[in-house]
């Protein structure tokens, strides 16, 4: 998604600029001496310079001849400080800090134009109030750092600053409506990443000229106000992870030159207001994760340059206006999780532009219309969810060239498909439907694959040899068939590397069979495995000792499977295990100390098997109820041992 944000490169080329066009000499005078002072005393509030961005700042020298990132007028005021943490460096660029605070003096630069302190990363402490009579500056950037304490009061006196960015700080307390009542000149304010609380004052609407305001991942609570429509030139507005509450006002549908809007992770309630057809210039749209409700407006569909519509996870009621399918120009549609009902409408086969279609968690319903086949940019399909009663995925599918199919639990019978193997998906899940039959040889031509997801279906048989064909295949999710025969034909199947590295597999609650092989770690398809959960099927046999072995592995479940024979002490040796589940089992022995004490342990389970001995010492937090029904067991938590 493009999100736009404050460079630092700008304030480089922004330095050079003036420099070069307003500072040049011959200048007649030397560093002002006030001036002087000003920065040495900020060069003395730097505890750490690492860089030496400041080492040519002496007092030996003259500040506007011979200090880096220093320039003046011609009458030796200083009128630019530019000594940002990303600093260029011949053809690159090099990223640094410094420790420190800002110095008060630095409000005695009564010329300074310029300042840039950005991402600095270690200036803490607050920004001082003298600040405020910097009278004439036009660009300040004081973002990514760790400063606190509240926006100065003072900067009410800015009435010549255009830029403004105090991002990426631990900035608390309110917005102060004085300050923004003020700013008049201001085109850009970055608030963003700090702890600002309280509303978004009314006297928004003064700036005029702003084009920018993004105050993103605040703790800004209260409506938004009506006033922001004022804001005729605003192009980008990010005001997303805060707490706003209220509705979206009808005034948003006047900032006729928005290309950004950026609502989502808020409580925003209501409905999508009719106005927001007078956001001609929008094309990118994110008002997800709230709480809106209502149907979609049809007024929708008259938005001339719309990129992507983001409205997942609200209250959306209602069927989906036939008029999005005028928005040709749209290359996404995420309107997941909301409570829409109806049939897709046909229009939206004009969307010829269109990438990702994403209507999961819905209760959309009815024949998917044909028209959707002139979709061919479509690249992600996600139907998943809806009550759909597909019974068989549509033919026409098969003309799509598509990357993602997702289609769980819509209702799909029978067998899989014969053209899904002339396809280049690298994702398909057809989870929760009723799927029945054997897993078809010509599976093995889909190389593609990376994601698999047949789970809760009514497949049976073996899994066919051709599956090692899936060179790319790192997910698979078979749980809840009827499979069978041995797992080696999974574990050993071949690699694309550095792709078809397994992450993930689940064919828990099947009826394959073990043991499980000894030789599983010498699989390249399993080296870099981080969840395996076999859980019911009848695998019996030993735990593996070469399980210990995974580096990766986080994950193992081995619940019902009637194992026997002791827990192997090399399981302590996968170090990142956060889950080990082998309740209802047949084990014997004791629990090894070293799988016991795993530093990431956050989940186990030996309830329900043969073992015996004190359990280890341990400082995870494990419920009695992981150790019940093994008659030999004692210890804290359980019973203490008798000796």
């Amino acid at each position: 998604m493009e999100i736009s944000v404050h460079s630092n490169v700008f304030p480089l080329l922004l330095f050079l600029l003036l420099s070069s066009l307003s500072f040049s000499p011959p200048r007649c005078e030397a560093c002002n001496a006030v001036d002087k002072e000003a920065l040495l005393g900020f060069k003395r509030s730097i505890t750490a310079d690492p860089s030496q961005l400041l080492q040519s700042w002496t007092s030996a020298s003259d500040c506007c001849s011979s200090w880096k990132g220093v320039a003046c007028n011609s009458a030796g005021r200083v009128v630019n400080v530019t000594r940002p943490g990303l600093v260029s460096d011949s053809d690159f660029f090099v990223d640094t800090f410094m420790n420190g605070t800002l110095s008060p003096f630095l409000g005695n630069l009564s010329f300074l134009q310029v300042l840039d302190l950005s991402n600095l990363k270690n200036l803490k402490g607050s920004i001082p109030i003298e600040f405020g009579k910097l009278t004439r500056l036009a660009f300040l950037f004081l973002d990514s750092n760790q400063l606190t304490g509240s926006i100065p009061v003072t900067f009410k006196h800015f009435s010549k600053l255009e830029k403004l960015y105090l991002s990426n700080n631990n900035i608390s307390g309110i917005i102060p409506a004085s300050v923004i009542g003020s700013l008049k000149s201001l085109t850009e304010l970055g608030l963003s990443g700090n702890q600002l609380r309280g509303s978004i004052p009314a006297t928004i609407g003064n700036f005029v000229s702003l084009t920018k305001l993004d105050i993103h991942a605040n703790k800004l609570s209260g409506s938004l106000p009506t006033t922001i429509g004022k804001l005729k030139s605003l192009k980008y507005l990010d005001l997303s992870a805060n707490q706003i509450t209220s509705s979206i006002p009808e005034s948003i549908g006047g900032l006729s030159a928005l290309v950004v809007l950026y609502l989502n992770q808020n409580q925003i309630t209501g409905s999508i207001p009719e106005s927001i057809l007078g956001l001609v210039s929008l094309q990118f749209c994110r008002i997800s994760e709230n709480k809106l409700t209502g149907n979609l407006p049809p007024s929708i569909g008259e938005l001339p340059n719309i990129q992507r519509l983001i409205l997942e996870n609200n209250k959306l009621t209602g069927k989906l206006p036939a008029t999005m399918g005028h928005l040709v120009t749209l290359t996404e549609i995420y309107l997941s999780n909301n409570r829409l009902t109806g049939k897709i409408p046909s229009s939206f086969g004009n969307l010829q532009n269109l990438q990702t279609l994403d209507l999961s968690r819905n209760y959309l319903s009815g024949k998917l219309p044909d028209q959707l086949e002139k979709l061919q940019n479509l690249q992600t399909l996600d139907l998943s969810f809806n009550p759909l009663g597909l019974v068989s995925i549509p033919k026409w599918f098969a003309k799509l060239k598509l990357f993602r199919l997702t289609l769980a639990k819509t209702g799909i019978r029978g067998s899989l498909p014969r053209w899904l193997s002339s396809t280049s998906i690298s994702t398909l899940d057809l989870s929760g439907n009723a799927l029945t039959g054997k897993l078809p040889p010509w599976m093995g031509n889909m190389t593609s694959l990376s994601f698999l997801n047949l789970s809760n279906n009514g497949f049976h048989s073996s899994i066919p040899a051709e599956l090692k064909n899936l060179k790319r295949l790192m997910d698979l999710d078979l749980h809840s068939n009827k499979f069978s025969g041995h797992l080696d034909v999974i574990f050993s199947k071949e690699t694309d590397d550095p792709l078809g590295h397994f992450n993930t597999i689940d064919l828990s609650d099947n009826l394959f069979n073990g043991p499980i092989s000894e030789s599983i770690v010498q699989s390249p398809a399993m080296n870099s495995i981080t969840s395996l959960v076999l859980s019911y099927n009848p695998l019996k046999g030993s735990i593996p000792k070469s399980l210990g072995k995974l580096s990766e592995l986080q994950i193992l479940k081995l619940v019902g499977n009637g194992l026997s024979g002791n827990i192997p002490e090399e399981l302590g040796d996968a170090m990142e295990l956060t889950t080990i589940l082998l309740s209802r089992n047949k084990l014997n022995g004791t629990i090894p100390g070293k799988m016991l004490n795993l530093k990431e342990l956050k989940e186990f389970d030996v309830s329900d098997n043969q073992l015996s001995g004190k359990i280890p010492p341990h400082k995870a937090i494990i419920p009695a109820s992981a150790f019940i029904d093994n008659p030999g067991l004692c210890g804290a938590p359980l019973a203490p041992c008798k000796h």
